[in-house]
């Protein structure tokens, strides 16, 4: 007796659930209602005859059985993924350039090294700028994508991911955290972060001090981290050099970032598109994760 065939589409659905820990969530990333996720997973359990998930409030957690079919799930993916991707790789080539500003170029390695494995006709270039310049250089056609940290006064692009901004130190030093504050701020226009701290801590009624000033973290983190300055980073920014700092320390709590994905206006080569659907397969995650 043949076995039943198990819908690609519906594993797809549970592995998308157990990512990103919620229906809401997995509805985001695979651009479905609530409802439709719900239904699929409905669907899933009504072929198997088992019981793959329980709820915990808005959370989902997977039974024995769910995390069982999540191994075989992902492993059935990975194989279709990658069969659909080689018969389809050989028929993209061309040039691609992308901007990142330097401290996300972390977040892009695996990006990149899948890319190429995908797609190895493909000339990729990678350029690193401030946000708002490669933004610029987007609307003049200069790139072909830009992943930056969302403009206030440019808003543009699709929202890939939302980050918690921190306020962290050194991991073994810091400074004396009373006014006037010392900061390690991005230079003027370099990003969102130096006019988010000013503007958390003026509500807050203190005071601070530039201590350092640089296009980049890598240049803030050597005052940083010999404990004489205060920074501001994202949560995915953080080394084993770097620790956060929580509410006891009197610093006022700070907004999420967005990373944005911005496209030049025109059709995208069929080589932007990819690059740019495998970026925010890679870099979406919920909000309350990072």
């Amino acid at each position: 007796m043949r076995a039943p065939t198990l819908d690609l589409t519906l594993l797809r659905t549970l592995v998308a659930i157990s990512d990103t820990g919620s229906v809401t969530a997995a509805a985001k990333r695979l651009d479905y209602t609530q409802s439709t996720v719900s239904m699929q997973l409905q669907r899933l359990e009504a072929q198997l005859t088992l019981t793959l998930h329980e709820r915990e409030g808005r959370r989902i957690r997977f039974t024995s059985e769910g995390e069982r079919l999540l191994s075989h799930a992902r492993r059935l993916l990975a194989l279709n993924d990658e069969a659909w991707s080689d018969m389809q790789a050989r028929q993209v080539t061309g040039d691609l350039t992308l901007g990142i500003p330097e401290d996300y170029a972390s977040l892009l390695p695996s990006v990149f090294a899948y890319f190429h494995q995908l797609y190895p006709s493909v000339g990729l270039r990678v350029i690193c700028g401030t946000s708002a310049l490669l933004v610029e250089q987007v609307k003049a056609k200069e790139l072909d994508l830009a992943l930056v940290t969302r403009q206030r006064n440019s808003p543009g692009g699709d929202v890939i991911r939302r980050e918690p901004l921190v306020w962290a130190v050194g991991v073994n030093q810091q400074p004396l955290l009373s006014d006037p504050l010392p900061l390690a701020l991005y230079s003027p226009g370099a990003d969102v972060f130096r006019e988010v701290a000013e503007q958390a801590l003026q509500a807050a009624g203190r005071s601070w001090r530039v201590a350092y000033t640089s296009q980049s973290m890598a240049g803030l983190a050597p005052i940083v981290t010999a404990g004489l300055a205060v920074v501001v980073v994202t949560r995915s920014m953080l080394t084993p050099s770097l620790r956060p700092l929580d509410e006891s320390s009197g610093l006022p709590a700070l907004p999420m970032i967005e990373l944005a994905l911005h496209r030049a206006p025109h059709r995208p080569s069929e080589p932007a598109r990819r690059l740019g659907e495998l970026i925010r397969e890679q870099l979406a995650a919920p909000e309350q994760a990072l």
